[in-house]
């Protein structure tokens, strides 16, 4: 038996189906974003590099003047330090 009172089933209805509806059209994006990125690909484009452009602009300035700082300083870091290997022989 179950007693369903007081529980408005058309309004969770109505719910599930609006985010049921946001989720296809998030497939549908989400495919439309591939076909540009093949399109890239096809064109010659490096697709990775377009994924990091692409993430580096969502960051405000600050953040992405940060990253590339750090990441500048530990890249010369590691070309000054001394590989292990080379210590050995």
């Amino acid at each position: 038996m179950s007693d369903t009172v007081g529980i408005a089933g058309d309004r969770i209805r109505s719910f599930i189906e609006r985010v049921e509806h946001i989720d296809d059209e998030i497939r549908a994006l989400n495919e439309g974003k591939k076909e540009v990125m093949a399109e890239a690909k096809g064109e010659g484009f490096d697709v990775k590099v377009l994924k990091e452009i692409l993430r580096l602009r969502k960051l405000d300035k600050d953040e992405r003047d940060e990253h590339e700082s750090l990441l500048d300083l530990y890249l010369r870091a590691m070309d000054g330090a001394e590989a292990p290997q080379a210590k050995a022989a």
